[in-house]
């Protein structure tokens, strides 16, 4: 017994769901690789699986942005290209960038990444040293005006010791 082309490709997205949660723009990346030229099928499929509530980008990257947040300090910048990665609408990450940013300060993630920073290889005693702090801050994605008054509160507090 054969099953259609359609149930085929339904039970493929609900398995690649089942593994993870993935944008509507890789699920019909992953199932058009399956039935290449049958993008009015995926289509179908894909709505089909909206209807049931199990794709929903906007839930998706507010669920992301928050989660990555929790776990690791970076700025706008740099979470915002991690959700340009999973191929999410420009829409989606502007409103849950904005949803993530309203629970957690950005000074205070900038805090945290500074403290690990300075608990790993100790506070910045030298000029290079600054710099790396810098830009370490800038990689994480965080903007330029913050990043100076994190660095410059953190070396002007050793420095003022000695």
């Amino acid at each position: 017994m054969t099953t259609s082309l359609y149930q085929q490709l339904l039970d493929r997205a609900f398995r690649l769901l089942a593994r993870k949660a993935r944008s509507a723009a890789e699920l019909r990346a992953k199932l058009l690789e399956r039935a290449p030229g049958e993008e009015a099928l995926v289509e179908r499929v894909l709505a089909r699986v909206r209807e049931l509530g199990y794709l929903n980008d906007e839930q998706l990257a507010s669920d992301y942005a928050t989660a990555r947040l929790q776990l690791k300090p970076m700025g706008r910048r740099r979470l915002r290209e991690e959700l340009r990665r999973r191929l999410l609408p420009e829409d989606a990450i502007e409103s849950a960038l904005d949803h993530a940013y309203e629970q957690t300060d950005e000074d205070s993630l900038i805090a945290r990444a500074v403290g690990r920073w300075v608990r790993l290889r100790g506070t910045p005693r030298t000029k290079a040293d600054v710099k790396r702090l810098f830009d370490h801050l800038v990689r994480l994605g965080f903007d330029y005006e913050r990043i100076r008054r994190a660095v410059r509160e953190v070396s002007r507090v050793r420095w003022d010791e000695e």
